[in-house]
This record gives C-alpha cells, sequence and structure tokens, in this order.
C-alpha cells in the first residue's frame, strides 16, 4: 500500500513545502556519498540520542530532519511531503505550518531518544516532521480522497481511500510496530513517527476549533474545502509491438 497522490487541491502556493523538499534535496546531495569529509559531516549532523541525554551534539535535534540514508528513504519522504504538505500549509499559513512542521521534528526526536536513551545510532530522516504534517491533515481533511497504489505480486491497482483510513492504519502501524520491535537495533524509528504524528494533530487542533470542531465536519462531511480533483485510477497499459 503506497500512497501516490489526494484529491485535495490547494488554491495557494506552498511555498514552505516546496522550500523544505528542495532543502532535503540539497543536503542530501551535498552529504553524498557518505565517504571521507562528506560522511564526517554526515555522521556529525545526524541524531545519537545518547548523545543528546548528555547534553552533547544537541544541533542533531534539528538537523537529523534533512539527512536521509538513501535515494528510496529520501524520495519516500518527499513524495508524503508532497502529497499532505501543501493543503495543511493552506490551512495553517506559512509561518504556523514551518512551526507545526519543526516541533513534529522535535517531539519525534524526543520520543524516538525517550524509547532508547542510551542508543549510539545514529537517527536521520525528515519522516518524524512528516508525520506531523500527516495527523494535522488527518484532522482536517478525514475523508479527502488518496490514491493508494496497491501491489499483489504481479498485479497493481490504484484506489482511491479516504485519508482517514490511509493515515489510520499507518499511525496504527507505527503503535503496533513500535510495540514489538527491538528499540536498540536499529531500523525504523517507529516512535519517532508516532510521536511526530500524534504531534502534529495536537498542534492542528486549534485550526480545526476555529473552522468550528466537530461542526466544521458536519458541514464539509470530512472533505476537502474545495472541489476535490479527479483523477482516473486506471494505469495505462503500453501494448506491445508485434514482430
Amino acid at each position: 500500500m503506497f500512497p501516490l497522490r489526494d484529491h485535495n487541491p490547494s488554491h495557494r502556493t506552498a511555498f514552505v513545502t516546496w522550500a523544505l523538499i528542495a532543502a532535503n534535496l540539497g543536503v542530501f546531495a551535498a552529504t553524498y556519498p557518505w565517504d571521507g569529509e562528506f560522511g564526517a559531516a554526515w555522521q556529525r549532523l545526524a541524531l545519537y540520542p545518547g548523545a543528546v541525554t548528555h547534553g552533547q551534539l544537541l544541533g542533531g535535534l534539528v538537523s537529523h530532519m534533512f539527512l536521509h540514508a538513501g535515494v528510496a528513504h529520501l524520495l519516500g519522504n518527499m513524495l508524503f511531503l508532497w502529497i499532505f504538505g501543501d493543503n495543511l500549509e493552506e490551512a495553517l499559513g506559512h509561518f504556523g505550518f514551518a512551526l507545526l512542521y519543526l516541533a513534529a521534528g522535535l517531539a519525534a526526536a524526543f520520543a524516538q531518544i525517550a524509547a532508547d536513551p542510551s542508543s549510539l545510532v545514529p537517527m536521520v530522516g525528515a519522516s518524524g516532521a512528516i508525520a506531523g504534517v500527516m495527523g494535522g491533515y488527518l484532522l482536517l481533511f478525514p475523508r479527502a480522497r488518496v490514491d493508494v497504489l496497491f501491489v499483489f505480486v504481479v498485479f497493481f491497482k490504484v484506489l482511491p481511500i479516504p485519508a482517514w483510513l490511509v493515515l489510520g492504519v499507518w499511525f496504527a502501524l507505527q503503535l503496533w510496530s513500535g510495540a514489538v520491535a527491538d528499540v536498540t537495533g536499529g531500523g525504523v524509528a517507529y516512535w519517532a513517527h508516532a510521536g511526530g504524528f500524534a504531534t502534529g494533530l495536537a498542534l492542528t487542533l486549534p485550526a480545526w476549533l476555529r473552522r468550528g470542531g466537530a461542526g466544521f465536519w458536519a458541514r464539509s462531511g470530512g472533505h476537502p474545502e474545495h472541489a476535490a480533483n479527479r483523477y482516473p485510477t486506471r494505469i495505462p497499459l503500453v501494448p506491445r509491438r508485434r514482430r
């Protein structure tokens, strides 16, 4: 299950979202490959929970959000930011969105530190901050349609799924995976994802209440405030030429 796009158009240019995408791409390009002086810079900017708990390398609380452990890691995170970021930025304003992103990223870092405070395994990635964007999106647009790619071995299908289901299932998986995973062994920072998501949802709560809270959902039905985009869900196949 992999989100591809949403049907929720934005009527304002998402300057902060695009700036964050550019910053992540730029930092990745500047620190890759991870050997020599580039590798040293990458390692210095990562987040080390064990160091932070001793008051060291505190800059990693912010800089880790702009580092990624590979092309797939980077592109996956940027896709999620592109899908959900523009609508939340329009709803919160550029400054409010930037604050939420940073706060969710910090909360994600502290959640992972709390899960394993002595760890010296470096944590990198924007996914904790982007999880905060996803939490805010869920609160404001729970029934916005999100096109999701399902792959069944050799078959694939794109289906429009309500955001509450896509994001709710994703959040539940982070909680379950965090509960059963060995946090000391590295891998995916599930508690960072969960902490960022919960923080983003909580920080979007005032904007939701200003719109009327449950009354806002009743008026909009949980759908976007703008008319939804319509996309074909069939993936065109290229016919083979006969020889």
